[in-house]
């Protein structure tokens, strides 16, 4: 089983050409595996309309054959909208949605804050999806119903500062310590640094945290290209999860299936 975490370069112009952007980032990969779960970023639908992004996610989960936690769009609602996404099993069949519980900064000016924890299983793994900025509140964490094996972020970063580095270190030391903390596998997709935004810029934070490593320049594999589109391929080693999972336990660190 792998996490495929994928930072291509968007826009907000068409649906069509993220899903070519998409696609070249695995021309030079091997074809995934029923059992992967591949994670797109924030707001890869373009269009407000959930019967397009149901149909596409669907149909870009079969023909990759894989699992496909489909990102998020703005969904109409009236005349505003919500930003929601949903999970997608191999035959393009829909899992469980989910939706932004915490819009951010100009977005909560046209998006209403969310209702629907992102909770659910998919291959086989208890999983929390939390759409960006969901990923910096600790009390959505403390709202699972069961700790998560992993945690997967679309997200679409920003940044005000001149540089990407600023955020990029700060998403990488956050993703970290969620999964230290929690136990879980860490996995985060994000837009290029070079994507089209009408505003802020982008920074390129994807990922992957695992808190089961011994090196700590391994703690955070970022996304291959230094921000820019690219495309990471990890192994989930759930044996050596659990392991970590019950030494944690053993040493009295916060550990426990369901949460009361």
């Amino acid at each position: 089983m792998h996490l495929w975490l994928a930072q291509p370069k968007l826009g907000f112009e068409s649906t069509d050409q993220n899903l070519e952007a998409l696609k070249r980032l695995f021309e030079a990969q091997p074809p995934p595996d029923a059992s992967d779960i591949l994670v797109l970023p924030e707001h890869f639908e373009v269009s407000r309309s959930a019967d397009a992004y149901l149909r596409g996610m669907e149909a870009l989960a079969k023909s990759l054959g894989c699992y496909v936690v489909g990102g998020s769009q703005h969904r109409e609602l009236g005349d505003r909208a919500r930003n929601t996404g949903g999970a997608f099993g191999p035959q393009g069949q829909l899992l469980f949605q989910y939706e932004k519980l915490r819009p951010y900064a100009d977005e909560r000016h046209w998006v209403e804050p969310g209702e629907a924890l992102g909770e659910g299983t998919i291959a086989g793994l208890h999983c929390l999806v939390l759409v960006c900025a969901d990923f910096w509140f600790s009390d959505l964490f403390q709202a699972c119903k069961q700790l998560p094996s992993l945690v997967l972020v679309p997200a679409l970063s920003v940044s005000r500062k001149p540089t990407p580095d600023y955020s990029r270190t700060m998403w990488r030391h956050l993703a970290i310590a969620r999964a230290y903390e929690f136990g879980c596998y860490v996995g985060v997709s994000d837009w290029a640094v070079d994507s089209r935004l009408p505003r802020l810029a982008p920074s390129g934070v994807a990922g992957f945290a695992d808190p089961t490593q011994v090196d700590p320049s391994r703690l955070f594999i970022p996304v291959p290209g230094s921000g820019h589109a690219g495309l990471l391929r990890v192994p989930l080693d759930l044996e050596r999860l659990s392991t970590f999972q019950a030494d944690r336990h053993i040493r009295g660190f916060f550990w426990r299936t369901p949460l009361g």
